[in-house]
This record gives structure tokens, sequence and C-alpha cells, in this order.
């Protein structure tokens, strides 16, 4: 998630100042993670009666602080990494003690760590207008362009920001010198320990959250807070520099590291990796890739293998917009890709565009950011001037989020990184480049006046994104998208809160993020229809750019934007009144779901409409392991479903295509749940399309040919108008209308009705329409939404030859988009039965295949071909069509398995320029879920899935398909595909197979994968893969699985680690699906109707209710002592953020009870010996003898009690042998028996708590002591386990 969408809640009391500027340099230790720094903070007071400073500050060790010059040794500053662990041997029930240290810095904002009371020496006076600090304060404000007020809404300044206020006293400059021994957060180290066997390089971590920019600097962690910035950083000069001694295990045999060419290839022979590194790769440069315009780079005089590299940023940033990268980074100009008549049109105004990336990936960037030139100088034109000096993006490894934004730079994961031959990743990746950049504008530049204004921000970045991409992709991708997305909103958005309320809750859980990047553009979209409608030519694209200027010449105050001022300028700007349009879409929740119903009256000549409105309920729904994690935390914190709008309002185009061809528009008002409407119709013309081609069809029979001249006959001809020949029609098997339905079609006095035509709602959509007007939009609508409406109807409709024949005349006809004919390829699976159907839509889907794809009559596929984009998603998708074909019993008939396994033995890419390793992994994926369907040959698990002879699966079918997917598997380890989506792909089936009782189940052959060496993609399909098979609930893979979590380095790992931990949970708090049998007609039925009653309302509540799933998931891991010692240990593991340590401490809430207790470990006392050196010199000195029994209490002096009588043969003084020296012991006579009292009471059990006692507040139970039985060589030790505070009642 973007750094728009992660804003925090500003401070509500203001602390007395501003910030105007601040300086840092920083000087790294790359080997040794550790840094010195010295921070400037120049601070305007609001007051003279300023007396305390408070910042944040995180693991550093502050070591000096003056203001104006003057020491400030009256400060106050405790670092809260150090109380993020229990020092005692703390388990899963004290996470509250836990949560209780740290609380301060989880809270949103966090609290100030760093509290600094200035002396008394320090004055504050009025500020002289004509000084030099006025003047200085006045320049900066002139130079970005802002001013003190907002003149549309009169809305307040930020009390933090000093550039937009005016200053009032003289300014405070805050100096503080600082460092850190060993960097936990704020930085990400890749590559510099001897097994990371990639180049070294380090970056700034995501700064979205409370806590992440003070890690490294003393600053105002707060987005709101924002100032001019001058950043110098001390690094290295070269790799060799930075590695003094350099550690061994760096290279591999080439000679060069794994994260360069082909993507971090870990394959190769690591016993033959170098001790050092080759002079090569220390010679590599490193460069300092940072916000702001570099103003300079020295070598530093003290020491000659170090350099320092200045920036200064004018424009004002707050510190979570901050960022830098160290490493060997090659350089590729971006700028190269613009076109020369944008760059004269442009000018001077061009912005320079900069790509950084590790050795050996700059094919890579020039291939995956070629369209950031041309979209730059679009979005210039468009919404107006960048608004930085350069656009820099560098590429590293292990970020999470993939792309980090910050002030004039972008990080960005190596994952995103694809060569030229490859083809999938393009529109996913190029939308998520254009959105990095279009942040730049609305996310960096302006920021969320309130959490609850993030959709603005968020919605308009991607609305720049998409108007881009429709520019770049064409109309139909543009609407095929915008279609599915608004189908995927009116799915989701049930019960939802409104995005005006999501924003605050980004944090809480990816899904609410993802939910307000799909539905805040789309509100936008349809906003901009309705201003285009009305007679704006520009539509929301003005007024985004009269935002943007605003912004520039100081309007929006502090650069933030809110919803009243978003919604004032668009009626401003777009003269329409938008109260009820935003009460809706905005602040409103839920999406409207309409039902047409239609009639033509001749009397009238009117089109009869009732329009019907109505809301869905929140349906009561079952728990899914997958969205568990999500509906707990919205459980917790309170989220609820935003109010339901009962009658969405606004205007709906309704377009009637009449008679004669043409499409008649008709604008009407959305007022009420139920509109009635009548629509005057236009055309005297009867229906005559059909007509036509019943006479074009019989003069084809007869064998002249049919000449329309003289007739009246009006048709345009059409869509899907393919394979009509008798010829074909015999060989497709394909099926036309009855004569019945022709006539029929005949007397129709229009083709069809489109309902909001121009795509102004987010809605679903009822007209209950004929089925062959539906057909007649889907071949004479050129609109790509109105087709896949079309598609949409005939898939939800009963197999029908007919049907399939139009599916497969959609898919055949290349005119099509392409987008439409993978739809009617998935659709074409329903009429794939058996029966009466005769595996009609198999036999289509084969047939398709073959024709495209195959030599002439010949199921043996021709050499791959991917230079036609659109027919390589129509053979994808004709594959996972036939893959998913399924027989009256649930399984994948012979022909389709044989099918799949041909296409995967026989495919050829030698003559392809692209790779095929996408279309094997579809290839893999589509045969194990055919095989998955049906248990092999020899495992008769049930009668109903015996094996027939008939059935024509043999052993050797079956192996042969293993051998296959194997085959592949062991071909990605020598030769690696694109993020090693083979393997993944084979780990899958392994899975599948392994799930349905294909393959016996094998987890070693998953857990090699898990190694620390694996590629984490690759790694993390292994867990999830595990987890899927049900192999967590063995100790030994959950015990590894934690510590993974824990510990490993990745953030990227970790975070979907996390995740995967939810799943699991999930799945134990939910439980199995219980598969009711019907029982036998003379079986005999015992039923216990207590036992089962309540049996049923658990398992009811745990799969309905989150409070009864979190009971059973308590129940299920209560005695798990594996989960519990796992857990803690993540928790108190050193390698996680403070925001996975909360989401691990949220997961200990949810599942275990907190208990007030500690373990005090206390040392068993040892008995002395007492050896005679000499001289009459005696040593005294301890044994390795414990002492675990109380020595009784000594005699007083002679004289005051009877001395007893010494048996025979004692004596006080006792000789004792001590390997082979004479050492004496004293022991103490025993004394008599009534005065024997011990030294040390023994140990006695705890007395009973009452429940009298508990009430009255106060006893705490004490524990006895254990003693822990002590290995060789070590202490043994007594623990004593006290409880604090009152015990729980009940």
């Amino acid at each position: 998630m973007s750094s728009m969408t992660e804003l925090q809640s500003t401070q509500s009391s203001s602390p007395g100042y501003s910030v105007s500027r601040q300086k840092i340099e920083l000087d790294i230790d790359l080997l040794h993670r550790r840094l010195k720094g010295k921070t400037e903070i120049t601070i305007n007071p609001q007051s003279k009666e300023l007396k305390t400073v408070r910042l944040n500050c995180r693991q550093s060790d502050v070591k000096r602080i003056t203001a104006n010059g003057k020491a400030c040794p009256n400060f106050s500053y405790e670092e809260p990494y150090s109380k993020a662990t229990l020092r005692w041997e703390a388990g899963v029930h004290q996470h509250h003690m836990l949560r209780k240290k740290i609380e301060a810095q989880l809270k949103s904002p966090s609290e100030e760590e760093l509290v600094i009371n200035l002396p008394k020496s320090v004055r504050i006076d009025d500020l002289d207008p004509f000084s030099v600090e006025a003047a200085a304060v006045t320049g900066a404000r002139s130079s970005v362009g802002l001013n003190t007020k907002d003149d549309t809404l009169g809305e307040p300044s930020s009390a933090r920001t000093a550039i937009e206020q005016e200053p009032r006293f003289t300014p405070l400059t805050i100096v503080i010198d600082f460092s850190i021994a060993r960097i936990r957060d704020g930085l990400q180290f890749v590559g510099w320990e001897a097994e990371d066997l990639r180049y070294p390089h380090v970056y700034t971590k995501s700064f979205t959250t409370p806590g992440g920019a003070c890690c490294l600097f003393p600053c105002v962690d707060d987005l709101s807070t924002r100032c001019t910035w001058e950043i110098s950083i001390k690094c290295s000069k070269t790799i060799g520099d930075a590695f003094s001694p350099a550690p061994s295990g760096m290279l591999n045999d080439i000679g060069g590291l794994v994260n360069g060419v082909h993507n971090g290839v870990v394959n190769m022979a690591v016993d033959q990796l170098q001790s050092n590194m080759s002079p090569e790769d220390k010679a590599l440069e490193l460069f300092v890739i940072c916000t702001g315009d570099m103003t300079d780079e020295v070598d530093d005089h003290m020491t000659l293998s170090k350099k320092t590299s200045s920036f200064s940023c004018s424009i004002p940033l707050s510190a979570r917009q901050l960022g830098f990268a160290i490493g060997p980074f090659e350089h590729v100009d971006l700028a190269e890709f613009r076109d020369s008549v944008e760059d004269d049109k442009l000018g001077q105004n061009a912005v320079p565009l900069h790509g950084f990336c590790l050795p050996g990936r700059a094919e890579e960037v020039r291939n995956t950011c070629l369209p950031m030139a041309k979209a730059i100088d679009f979005f210039t034109l468009e919404y107006g001037s960048y608004p930085f000096s350069n656009y820099k993006l560098c590429f590293v490894d292990d970020t999470m989020p993939e792309i980090i934004h910050t002030g004039f730079l972008t990080l960005c994961n190596n994952r995103l990184l694809f060569p030229a031959d490859v083809l999938e990743p393009l529109e996913g990746v190029t939308r998520q480049m254009i959105h990095a950049l279009a942040s730049q504008w609305m996310g960096v530049s302006i920021i969320p006046k309130e959490p609850s204004d993030t959709w603005v921000v968020v919605g308009t970045a991607y609305f720049m994104t998409d108007a881009f991409l429709r520019k770049l992709f064409g109309k139909n991708d543009y609407g095929y998208r915008q279609k599915q997305a608004s189908d995927r909103v009116t799915d989701l958005d049930i019960g939802r809160p409104s995005i005006f309320d999501t924003g605050s809750l980004v944090d809480l859980d990816p899904f609410e993020a993802e939910f307000l990047e799909l539905k805040a553009p789309l509100v936008l979209s349809i906003l901009d229809r309705r201003f285009t409608k009305t007679g704006s030519a520009s539509g929301l694209s003005r007024i985004i750019s009269r935002v943007f200027l605003n912004a520039k010449v100081g309007d929006l105050a502090n650069g933030a934007i809110s919803t009243a001022y978003f919604a004032k300028t668009c009626e401003r700007l777009g003269h329409a009144k938008l109260e009820a349009f935003f009460a809706q879409w905005v602040y409103g929740a839920g999406c409207p779901r309409f039902s047409v119903s239609q009639r033509f009256n001749k009397k009238k000549n009117v089109v009869e409409m009732l329009i019907t409105q109505r809301q869905t309920e929140p349906p009561e729904r079952d728990l899914d392991k997958d969205t568990f994690m999500r509906d707990v935390k919205e459980e917790k914190n309170d989220v609820f479903a935003g109010p339901l709008q009962h009658v969405f309002t606004g205007p709906m185009t309704i377009c009637i295509h009449e008679a004669d061809g043409s499409p008649y528009e008709h604008l009407i008002e959305i007022k009420e749940a139920v509109t009635k409407v009548e629509i005057l119709y236009n055309t005297k013309y009867k229906r005559l399309k059909r007509s036509k081609r019943q006479k074009e069809r019989i003069a084809t029979a007869g064998g002249t040919e049919y000449n329309p001249d003289g007739n009246d006959d009006v048709l345009l001809y059409c869509l899907g108008d393919v394979l009509q020949s008798e010829e074909e029609i015999q060989q497709w098997r394909l099926t036309d209308w009855s004569k019945e339905v022709e006539d029929q079609m005949s007397q129709e006095s229009y083709e069809w009705i489109r309902m909001d035509s121009n795509f102004e709602w987010i809605c679903k959509m009822s007209v209950n329409m004929a089925g062959y007007m539906y057909l007649s939009q889907l071949q004479q609508d050129k609109d790509v939404v109105a087709q896949l409406d079309s598609l949409q109807y005939m898939a939800g409709q009963k197999e029908h030859g007919l049907i399939s024949t139009i599916l497969l005349r959609t898919l055949m006809d290349i005119r099509y988009f392409h987008g439409i004919r993978t739809t009617a390829a998935a659709a074409l699976v329903k009429h794939a039965r058996e029966g009466d159907m005769d595996w009609l839509g198999l036999f289509h889907l084969e047939k398709a295949f073959q024709h495209f794809f195959c030599y002439t009559d010949s199921p043996m596929p021709r050499p791959n071909d991917f230079s036609d984009r659109a027919a390589y998603f129509i053979q994808c998708a004709i594959v996972k069509a036939i893959a998913r074909v399924r027989d009256a019993r649930g399984r994948s008939p012979i022909r389709a398995r044989m099918f799949l396994l041909d296409k995967l033995k026989f495919n050829d890419n030698s003559d392809n320029q692209y790779a095929d390793s996408h279309y094997l992994a579809i290839l893999m994926e589509a045969l194990s879920e055919a095989m998955a369907s049906k248990p092999p040959p020899g495992r008769d698990f049930d009668n109903e899935f015996a094996f027939a002879e008939n059935d024509g699966d043999d052993l050797r079918f079956h192996k042969s398909c293993l051998e296959e997917i194997d085959r592949y598997r062991r071909t990605d380890e020598w030769l690696p595909s694109h993020h090693n989506i083979l393997s993944r792909t084979a780990l899958n089936s392994t899975r599948m197979l392994s799930l349905a009782n294909v393959i016996e189940t094998n987890p070693a052959n998953l857990i090699q994968y898990t190694r620390d060496s694996t590629a984490d993609e690759l790694r993390l399909n292994a867990f999830d893969n595990l987890l899927q098979m049900g192999l967590f609930n063995h100790n030994a893979v959950l015990r590894w699985f934690l510590f993974a979590l824990g510990t490993d380095p990745s953030p990227f790992f970790r975070t979907n680690a996390f995740h995967l931990l939810g799943r699991f949970l999930g799945g134990l708090a939910i439980g199995h699906k219980s598969e009711e049998r019907p029982a036998e007609q003379d079986a005999l039925i015992i039923e216990q109707e207590d036992t089962s009653t309540l049996a049923r309302k658990a398992d009811l509540a745990r799969r309905k209710t989150v409070q009864g799933a979190l009971a059973a998931l308590k129940g299920e891991v209560q005695a798990n002592e594996t989960l519990k010692r796992g857990l803690w240990a993540a928790v108190s593991s050193p390698a996680i953020s403070f925001r996975e340590l909360n989401g691990l401490l949220d997961i200990c809430s949810w599942v275990y009870d907190s208990e007030s207790s500690m373990v005090v470990v206390l040392k068993y006392p040892r008995y002395w010996q007492c050896n005679q050196i000499g001289k009459g010199k005696l040593r005294f000195s301890q044994t390795s003898r414990i002492r675990t029994k109380p020595i009784p209490k000594r005699l007083p002096p002679a004289g005051q009690l009877q001395q007893p009588v010494p048996s025979a043969g004692s004596s006080p003084m006792t000789k004792q042998e001590d390997s082979g020296s004479i050492a004496t012991a004293m022991a103490p006579p025993a004394p008599p028996t009534q005065q024997r009292k011990p030294l040390f009471k023994p140990p006695r059990r705890p007395s009973e708590v009452s429940e009298a006692s508990i009430k009255e507040g106060g006893t705490s139970a004490r524990a006895s002591p254990t003693v822990t039985t002590s290995t060789e060589g070590e202490k043994p030790k007594l623990k004593i386990k006290l409880k604090i505070g009152a015990p729980k009642t009940g």
C-alpha cells in the first residue's frame, strides 16, 4: 500500500511549535549495520513560553543536544526497542504485559520518545520582520509558492508546518548528535551476510506507519508535518571498501552475484563458491539514490575509502516521504524513450527520468519502464506540471510493499522486472508502475487531510493511471477492466463501510486498502461520465488539474486535501449539485441492483419500462479461513457496515436499438425505488434483419446469389457471423434458431434495449429481454461492456446447443476483443456435458484449439508463436476451459485428459521469440486439475469411483502424466523460469494430486523447498502447499515455519508468512465442514438429543460467528505447546518490526488468556570448602556440590545453652578428600531436639484461595519452587512462578 493510503490521525493538541527545515547527516557502516548521525532542526515557536520540544526517536543513542548553540542536558529519552521484550522466561499468556510496555509506540499517532527541556538561557523573542531570519522564512515560502489561507473552505492549516505560517518569534535551531549501534528497523540490508549470494545494497523501508522515519534520525514522525530538507549520507566508495575484510561466499561459480541476471539464479554449483569477491565486484562503485536533487558528492578527507553524497529538497515533505538506497546500481536513462514530438512540445518542461537497478538488469528495466516517459508527458500535459524537478526509479530486493512511494524517488521490488520475452506481467506491472508515477502528484505532493479523506488521494491516483492506460492499451481494454471492477465491487460491497470510513481502516488489513483501490477510482469514473454528459468536455480531468494548480499556488494548506474541498471544487467547476452523489457513493455504502421489465405498446407507440431498485442486505455467510483474520480484526475494532442506501438517485441513459438499426438514447432520472417510464418509439419499420438472413440462406441453398438491391431490408453486418456455410455447420455441429423463434423475432419492434449505456452506475442490471435480443447486443453493439453483459446472461442459461453455437462463433471471430473471446471459452464449459449434449461444448473447445493452434486435420500442435498476443490469450483460455470439463460424477473425461497430456508432451517452443514458461505452467496446472478429479487406476476408494475398463485410463497413462509434470520441475532447476513458475506449479500439482489421493503424500518433496537459500516466492509456495495439505498440524513442520516467520530477514517473506499463519489459525477455528450422508433405509438410528444438539450449535457457532470461531480456536490450540513456544519466539525475535510485533500480539490476545505471572530463576547455594595452603593460611572456595536442603540453625555460644554430649566416634572436624587434596568442612553439631529450628523454612504448598478472598481483592497465590534438572556443565537453577496481582474471577 502506498504512503498516501497509510495516513494516521493528526495530533489533536498543538505542540507549540512548527518545523521549517531539517538537516540530516548520516555516516553508515554498511557491514556492521551501524550509524552515526547528526540532525539540525529549525523550529518556529508559537509562543514565548515554549519550554519543551518533543520529538520521535527510536533505536538511537542520543549523545548531545544543543538549542541555539547552548547545551540541553535536561532531556529524557527511553529507547522503545529495548522495551520490546520481557526480561524473564515469559510466554504467550503474558502477551498483555509486553503490549503494555510498548503500547505508546503502537498508538496512532505514537508518543514522542525524546523530550527536550530547553535551558533557561535560551530566549524566544519577537521576530523582527526585517531580520535575516524573517527573510529566510519568507524566501522559503515564496520559493514553493505557498500562502497561508484556504480561500475555498477556510480550513485551518497544520500547527506543525512553519512553511505556511507567518513567523512571529525567532526560530530555534536544535542540533542532536546520535548513533545507532545495531540498526533493527528503518533500513533493509540485502547481501551483507556471508550466506546471502546477492549484490549488497541497502535501502529505507516503507515509512507508512508511525515510527518508521524516526528509526533513523530524530524528527516529527507525522505525515502532516512537512518542511524542507538537506540530507548528507556518508558511505563506502565501493563494495570492496565496504567489506573489510571481505567475507567469503559472495560469488557464484561464474563470478557474478545471483540477484543480477536471471532474477536470482540459486541453482549454480554452490560448492565452487570462492572465498573472496572477484576484483571486478570489489571495484563496483556504491551509489546513493536519495530524495531531492544531488548537490554534491565529495571524497571524505578523513577516510579515503568513504564518500559523502549531499541532497537538497526545497519542496516541503514529511519525514515519512523521504527515502534513499545505497548499492552498486546501474543507471538507465528512461528519457530516451520519449517521442521527439512530445519532447519538442514540452521543451524545458520535460522531466528528467532515471532508472537504477542492480548489475545485469538494465535491459529488464528498459522493458518494464518502457511507457514511463510517455506517461509522465501525458500527465504533465493533461493535469499540470510535475511537482518535483526529476523522477527516479530504483529496483531493489525484498521490499514490502512492492512499491515504496517517496518524494522524487520510487523504490520498486525486483520482482516487478520482466524481460522482453515474457508476456504475462505486462498489463499488471505496467499499471503498478504508472500508478507509482501518478502517486508523485496525488499521494506525495498532495496528501489526505484526515484518514477518512484517503479515498480522494487513492481514487485520483488510480483515475489518472486508468486514463493513461486507456490511451496505451485502447478503449476496449479500458472498458473490459472497468466492467470487471464494477462487478467485483457489487459483489464485495455488501455489509461494508463506505469508502469515506474505509480510509481510516487501511492499516487494519490488506483487504481494506484493496477495496478502497477498487471502488474509489470507479466512483470518480462515473462522476467523470456524468460531467462529460452534461457538457463539460474535459470532465474530471479539468477538476484534477485545478486541484494541482491550487496546491501549487498554496490554496491547499500544507498540501492536504479534504473530501469537502474536493466536493466543492467539483461543484464549482462542474456546474452541478453533487450533495446526493457524494452522500450515496462516498459517505454511503453498497451498490444498487436493478430489475427492468419492458414491453412495446403499439397503440401509444411507446416502450413502457418498469425499473425496480433494491439493495442487498448483508447475508449470513460462513466464515472462511482465507478471510478469518480480517473478520476477527473487524470484529475487535468495531468495524460496522455503512449506512444502507435505500434508493440511489441520478441520471441513467437508456439506449434502444430500433428496427432501422439506429440507436436512440433517452435520458431518465432515477428518483425512487420503482420508476415507470414511457419512451417514444421512432422507427416505422418492422424488424427485417432475420428475414434478410433467411433470404440469404435460401439463396445459398438454391445455388444462386442473393441480391439485396431493391429491398427495404435493413441489416448491419455484425460480429460473430462466422461458420455460416452448411458444410461448416455440419462439421462444427452448430445449431441455429428454430422457425418458431425466427417468426417471433420478426415480430419484434426493436433489436435490443441497453440500460445504463454510458456506464454511469456501479450496479447489477437485470433486463427481461429475450435471448435473441441479447444475441443482437452481443453481435451488433460495439461497446465491449455491452458484449460482456450479453455473455454473462448466456453463461447463466441452461446448457443448450444453440447457446454453445453462439459462444463458439464468438470465440472464433477474431474481431472481438480478446477478453470477450476468453469469456466465451470459459462459458463453453457448462455445455460440455454427457447425455443429451453429447459433450458438445468439449467438442467445440477441441475443434477451436485444433483450428487455431494445430496442423490441418491433425491434433498435433504447431510450434508456439506468441507474436499475436490476443491469440496467446485464447490458447491459454481454451486449455483452462477443457481442464474444467466434468462428467455426471464430477470426473474429467479421458479425452480431456488425453488432450491436455498431448499438448504438454508435444509442446514446441524452438522457433518462438517469447518464453513459454507461463503457458507450460497453465498446461501443468490444467492436467493436474483434471487428474485430481478421478482416482488413479488400481485405487478403488469407493464403488462410485471404481475404475471402468472402457474408460480408456490405465496405469501407463497415469504414470506418463506424472512424469511430464516432474520433467518440467527438474528442468526448472537447471534452467530457471521466470520467478520459478514451473517449480511453483509443480508443487501446486503435487498438493492437488496428494489431496485427491492420486499420489502418496511425501512432505519431504515440499519441505526441501522451504530452506533459507530458496527464492522467497518458491519458499512461500512450499509453505502454502504444506498448509493446504494439513501438514502444519505436525509439530516439526509448525516449529520450522514459526522459526522462519520470526527470523527471516526479508520483510516480504515475513509479511506473507504472517498471512499463512492467519489462514492456519482460521482453518483450526472454523474446522472441517462435515459431510452429511443419507442413512440407509434399514439402518437403525440412535440419537442423543442433548449431546447432538449442543454439538450442532457449537459447530454452527464456529462457522457463522467470530466469537464462536475464537472459542473453538482456543480449545484447539490450548494444549499445543509447539505453537505456544514458536509463537512467543517469533514475538521475542529482534528481526521483526513493531508493526509485525503488534500483529503477533493480537493473535496471542485472541487465542490465549492473559496471566499476570512471571518465572523467577534463583541459583541454589553451593557448599564451601577450605584448603590449607600452609603457614597458617586457609583458602575458602565454592564447590560444585549443590545444597538442596536447609541447614539447621547454628547454636549460640557456649554457656548459653547446654552442649550435647557427642556420640562415640563423632568429631566436629572431619576430613574429606577432594581431587586428591585434603579439605576440611565445618560440620555444625546437632542441636538439641527441643531447640531444633531450621535456618530456612521448608517450602510448602500454596494455600487455596477462597472465592471470598478473591472478591475482597486481594491475595495472590504463591507457587512452590521447582528444581530444574541440570545437564553436564550447566548450573542448576530454582524456578519460582509468581502470580502478579489479584487472581482472575471466573
